[in-house]
């Protein structure tokens, strides 16, 4: 694992903190639950799956997780609405073996969200969050707005581990220009 922590670039790392995210930042460190800021600010909240599916996660991803690159994980991503307009898109990374005990369910939410399921369980543990502007050469950038109508110039995302009783999964939620109008 270690070798693989030496061949990440600088580029690929993630921040601590949100520098020079302006407008962002509000967002950004936030350390609640986004799914309920969002309900709270907009009228009209519903979660649109967009894939679910078998993947190996990405290299930074996989050391987060202590995952072998070469293992296969569950991927699910989605876009959170507000008001019929897409202000976040979520990607999430959860190995099969955290799929079991109260998280065996959280591979089949379909148009639920999996931030309430997280915060509702008070056991829930989540690491400090991580930030990241995210460039259109960046994989998770170039999903995020693969169904938007206008691509940004870049992107602000954030990541967090969650773990329950010895099962971690990993959450990046990428803010889009709408959630800003909120």
């Amino acid at each position: 694992m270690k070798i693989l922590a030496k061949s990440l670039s600088p580029r690929s790392r993630w921040l601590k903190k949100p520098m020079n995210s302006g407008v962002y930042r509000y967002w950004l460190i936030d350390n609640g639950s986004l799914t309920r800021r969002l309900q709270l600010r907009c009228r009209d909240f519903r979660v649109k799956p967009i894939r679910l599916y078998n993947a190996r996660s990405q290299v930074d991803e996989a050391l987060l997780l202590n995952l072998s690159q070469r293992q296969t994980t569950l991927i699910r991503e989605v876009y959170l609405y507000c008001s019929n307009r897409p202000v976040v898109f979520a990607h999430s990374v959860l190995p099969h073996k955290s799929l079991r005990g109260d998280w065996q369910g959280l591979g089949r939410l379909g148009n639920k969200s999996l931030g309430a399921a997280l915060f509702k369980n008070p056991n829930v543990v989540r690491t400090v969050l991580e930030f990241k502007k995210l460039s259109n050469h960046h994989a998770l950038y170039r999903r995020a707005v693969a169904n938007l109508d206008s691509k940004p110039r870049a992107l602000w995302a954030r990541r967090s581990t969650f773990s329950l009783d010895g099962a971690t999964i990993l959450v990046t939620e990428i803010f889009l220009p709408q959630v800003l109008t909120l």
